[in-house]
């Protein structure tokens, strides 16, 4: 195992612009505080208006990618909830009212952790097997929120790895509604659909919580790029899935991320009893014709479930692993999805040792028959030491998911949910740490 320089970390500097609400105070006294704010903005002279607008940009201007854009949006969606402002209202005027509508958010102040990676949906221009990918990570906001953020980069076969360089701006990927301040759009099933603006790129996009169920974080979300077969004209049919965890603030869920591009997604509940618990990790293709899964059904020990359906998972699954080595004796639990190899279904784990230490281990599972533990690490691969034991919550190592490249495998790993490091090795490495 080689521990790579590269880490990211937590960054009170990007920030995104987001509707501000007045919340529970919004009516008063004087009924809507929001009505009584534009009102107050409205008998501001023109000169006054002008110089508080110049103010606003010079303080916010560097900070946000087409900002008197996101006023003018802003202030077509104060008006569509508070009725008709007038049309001679001033185009400062209406930016203005914009602005105080809006405010800045931290989403990555607190902490950056958990990553997960897979291959970029566009390989073009790649060769010598180097490989073009999009890791997701948990940003840990103001309130302790967590969202979704996404790097790209490109990983070579001899362990090294670049990433992309993010710009300064940052901005939110929008639910389909007809306006910021209305609820999203929710089918039948607990379907929302949400899409990148148009000018931004994958790196510099945050999803946020958007449903009563998420509103207090989307969590680890574990990405997998996931093989239909054969689609159109022969071609392999990919489509990129992750679990995560959507938390309410007293409830958990697991749901589905779904998306072709990394520019529309979809965001669902999974049903039945499997989707009340978090961890869910999803093999890459069928096996036997089922979806599989692994996931931690009972709290401490790791699962393998199947479904016919994606979106619903009712079985209770066979016990597939056990704590067994000391530094897992606390709880085991999946690190991503499978990776297949010429060996077999190769799966990374977190163990939970005395002191709630979590480290990392590999198990080995059968190709054909994933329910059979072939062979799993006796030690961890990766634990924390030194200045890694140090973060908002210390002695943690743990992953979401890591990216094979040839016979090597990059792995990016949350440090003590604060940081982000990168390690990368080899399969066979992997292979010579695991005892049958």
């Amino acid at each position: 195992m080689r521990i790579l320089d590269e880490r990211l970390h937590a960054d009170p500097s990007r920030v995104v612009l987001r509707p501000f609400h007045l919340g529970w105070q919004a009516t008063n006294a004087d009924n809507s505080r929001a009505a009584k704010l534009v009102a107050d903005i409205t008998a501001l002279s023109d000169e006054a208006v002008d110089i508080e607008l110049d103010r606003v940009l010079q303080d916010f201007d560097d900070r946000h990618w087409q900002i008197e854009a996101m006023f003018d949006q802003r202030f077509v969606e104060v008006e569509h909830a508070l009725g008709k402002l007038g049309s001679a209202v001033s185009l400062p005027r209406k930016r203005l009212i914009g602005a105080y509508f809006c405010h800045e958010y931290t989403y990555a102040a607190a902490a950056l952790m958990n990553p997960s990676i897979v291959p970029h949906p566009d390989q073009s221009g790649m060769s010598g097997g180097s490989v073009r990918f999009v890791m997701s990570l948990r940003a840990v906001g103001e309130g302790h929120i967590s969202s979704i953020v996404f790097r790209e980069g490109i990983a070579h076969t001899d362990g090294s790895f670049a990433l992309w360089p993010q710009s300064s701006f940052a901005t939110s990927v929008l639910p389909d509604a007809d306006t910021l301040d209305d609820p999203p759009k929710i089918d039948e099933g607990g379907i929302v659909k949400i899409h990148c603006h148009p000018d931004s790129t994958i790196s510099n996009s945050v999803i946020f919580p958007i449903t009563e169920q998420q509103r207090n974080g989307l969590e680890d979300l574990r990405l997998v790029r996931f093989d239909h077969g054969k689609g159109k004209h022969g071609r392999r049919d990919y489509e990129w899935i992750g679990t995560y965890t959507a938390y309410s603030g007293s409830s958990i869920r697991s749901e589905l991320l779904r998306t072709r591009d990394f520019r529309n997604f979809t965001l669902e509940p999974v049903q039945g009893r499997a989707g009340r618990n978090k961890g869910m990790a999803l093999f890459p293709q069928k096996i036997d014709g089922q979806y599989v899964m692994v996931g931690r059904q009972d709290g401490k020990n790791l699962f393998l479930l199947r479904s016919d359906r994606l979106d619903c998972w009712d079985d209770d699954g066979v016990l597939l692993m056990e704590p067994k080595f000391p530094w897992e004796f606390i709880q085991i639990g999946n690190c991503g999805s499978p990776i297949l190899t010429d060996h077999g279904w190769l799966m990374f784990t977190h163990g939970v040792g005395a002191m709630r230490k979590y480290a990392l281990g590999c198990a080995l599972l059968d190709r054909d028959d994933p329910s059979k533990v072939l062979a799993r690490s006796s030690e961890p691969v990766l634990t924390a030491v030194d200045a890694d034991r140090f973060g908002y919550v210390p002695n943690v190592i743990y992953t979401c998911g890591v990216l094979p490249i040839a016979d090597r495998i990059l792995i990016p790993y949350g440090i003590s949910d604060s940081a982000v490091g990168f390690a990368t090795t080899t399969v066979a490495d992997l292979m010579a740490m695991m005892d049958a």
